[in-house]
Order: C-alpha cells, then structure tokens, then sequence
C-alpha cells in the first residue's frame, strides 16, 4: 500500500472511531449529557470537520496535482468558519 492510501485510510479510521464516540454519546442525551460530555460532543464535530477538510484536500492535490496547495490539518477555527 502506498503512502497516500495508507494515509487515506488512517483518515477514514479515525473518522469512523470519531462517529463511534458521536453516536455512543448521543445514545446517552436521553440521560442528559454532562457539561464534560457536551463539551466532547463539540470537540468530536469539530475533529471530523478537520477530517473530512483533509480528505477535500487530499482529493483536490490527486485531481488538479501541483496546482492545489498541500494538504495540511487547518485549524479548528479555520475549519469552523467555513459555514459563517
């Protein structure tokens, strides 16, 4: 496996343990969450936002090559702000 699968496929893993963690504490909302647990729930959005702003990355440098700038985890804020 090459290096750009193999970091594709660590995304799409930690993608898939971060919707894990989502939906158990979402299964837990019916017993009202903890601030900590809330507080979690944020922090896990925002991570899978970054993922999935990786893979977008990833894919534009495979499609347009040189010409798009190299993928790099942006910023919580940056990442966040996209839909202001």
């Amino acid at each position: 496996m090459n290096d750009d699968r193999r970091a594709e496929k660590d995304i799409f893993g930690r993608i898939s343990r971060l919707v894990q963690e989502e939906r158990a504490l979402r299964e837990q909302s019916e017993h009202r969450l903890t601030a900590g647990e809330r507080a979690r729930m944020r922090e896990v959005a925002t991570e899978l936002d970054q993922c999935w702003d990786l893979l977008r990355q990833r894919r534009a440098r495979e499609e347009y090559g040189e010409a798009a700038p190299e993928p790099r985890v942006r910023s919580a804020q940056e990442v966040e702000g996209y839909w202001s």
